[in-house]
């Protein structure tokens, strides 16, 4: 490959998108590719300060405040893309833990087409590959229920917002055309549907497949 593929997996809460991240991890080195893994949130140098006003939000939301959070988010997609995702080995497959699309899954008022131009506005990296790991919602809000950190959302607290949550993501995968992987099976059926469009799309850059 000319340079590293990026791939980018996002969802909503609770559809077991980082027990898959981990599952595709491991099948892909397992066939001797490799796999670099990033975290957009562990990436970014101004988390802190964004995840200051998404407090806000939650407590008072409003779409300026909203909008401010994802301009935020998409400057810090470009400071990723300009000083991240070129540091890595150009033989290698990028799995990135959440980008843009994730946006799509929380954000209320600000249409998610003017998340996008904000983002491609600011040149942040377009993913070979965009993942999206759904479930239903009654699904993923009983997983996050189980785990030991429960939802772990500050934007989300009722399962009808999980509900509202879900159907928006959803439509953003229809609406771009991403893959979407229904998550609601075993985790083994998930890692060979995703593993199969990571193949497809390595063959691609390297003019092998149609």
């Amino acid at each position: 490959m000319p340079r590293p593929l990026f791939i980018a997996l996002d969802g909503p809460k609770g559809t077991g998108k980082t027990t898959l991240l981990e599952a595709v991890t491991q099948t892909l080195r397992a066939a001797n590719h490799k796999v670099v893994r990033l975290c957009e949130k562990k990436s970014d140098p101004f988390r802190g300060p964004t995840m200051t006003l998404v407090n806000q939000l939650a407590r008072n939301p409003s779409q300026a405040l909203e909008l401010q959070v994802c301009e935020r988010l998409a400057e810090s997609r470009a400071w990723i893309t300009r000083n991240v995702l070129p540091k890595q080995p150009v033989d290698s497959i990028i799995l990135i833990d959440r980008w843009y699309p994730s946006d799509a899954a929380f954000r209320r008022s600000v249409p998610f087409s003017q998340i996008l131009r904000m983002n491609r506005e600011r040149n942040v990296q377009v993913p070979d590959l965009h993942v999206g790991v759904v479930t239903s919602p009654d699904t993923s809000w009983a997983r996050a229920a189980a785990r030991n950190r429960g939802l772990g959302s500050t934007v989300m607290y009722k399962l009808q917002e999980q509900v509202a949550c879900t159907e928006a993501f959803e439509r953003a995968v229809a609406d771009q055309g991403w893959m979407l992987c229904r998550n609601e099976g075993t985790i083994a059926e998930a890692t060979r549907q995703v593993v199969t469009a990571i193949e497809h799309v390595i063959e691609a850059s390297l003019g092998r497949y149609p």
